[in-house]
């Protein structure tokens, strides 16, 4: 038995991982998923802690879709998912010399700023509602889907485009769920290109699996009680959450704290 897998420290940092990430699959907040991976990899290698939760993902996006079926924006789907599809290809051609740390720093600057011109919309005159913007929806696709394969932190530049369309909680969540399960999808084959999924990391990918579903559930059932005017000051104060940890966490590796 490979060593990771009769260790009960990993157990220790994987279970509550895992329980996390569902809860955000399932619609409950972007920050709780990108404490994900730095939680297993306090205890394996990041990129391994990466190709172990990858598949349990996978799980959580078709309990997701399953959960919100018949909530997605078509419209935004269209706009962003080529520009994503992009990104994973430009993540993985660049795989050996991007830094996470890097990502990381940029992703939460820019998050950071998006936060802050939303608490600026709000003293001003109250929040704008965007509409539709091919080249905006495109851009911010790209940025997602290469965050998300270079860090799984596709997340927040997701949200730069999709919360200022001010949707309907349901069609928020619903619509992102369909995205980055497409994402999570495609994401398998460079994945599995570059050599990451071999027999010890699938193995413990199948342990923790059954958390997948009942903590992804759990944060479905969350969501779809929560009102705008509480889903929506909520999924803001998790994406300046999220904006201070992506900080923090790329400020730490590229520096070596």
């Amino acid at each position: 038995m490979a060593p990771i897998l009769s260790d009960p420290l990993f157990y220790l940092a994987a279970i509550p991982a895992v329980i996390l990430v569902g809860l955000s699959k399932g619609g409950f907040g972007g920050a709780m998923a990108l404490l994900g991976v730095p939680l297993i990899a306090l205890v394996v290698p990041p990129v391994q802690a990466a190709a172990i939760l990858l598949p349990i993902l996978i799980v959580m996006d078709v309990v997701s879709l399953w959960a919100w079926r018949g909530f997605f924006d078509r419209r935004l789907l269209a706009i962003m998912l080529p520009g994503a599809l992009i990104g994973i290809t430009i993540g993985w051609l660049t795989a050996a010399v991007v830094t996470e740390g890097h990502v990381r720093l940029i992703v939460g600057v820019v998050t950071f700023l998006f936060f802050m011109r939303w608490v600026v919309d709000k003293v001003r005159s109250g929040e704008r509602i965007a509409n539709h913007s091919p080249y905006k929806g495109f851009f911010w696709g790209t940025v997602s889907g290469f965050t998300s394969f270079v860090a799984h932190a596709g997340g927040p530049p997701y949200q730069v485009y999709a919360l200022s369309l001010k949707q309907d909680p349901k069609l928020y969540t619903g619509t992102s769920v369909v995205f980055f399960a497409i994402v999570n999808a495609v994401k398998l084959i460079p994945y599995f290109a570059l050599g990451q999924f071999d027999a010890t990391n699938l193995t413990a990918s199948l342990i923790l699996v059954p958390l997948a579903p009942l903590a992804t559930l759990a944060g479905v059932w969350i969501v779809k009680r929560m009102k705008p005017q509480v889903f929506y000051p909520f999924m803001y104060t998790m994406v300046l959450i999220v904006s201070l940890k992506l900080i923090h966490d790329g400020t730490a590796n590229l520096w070596g704290w």
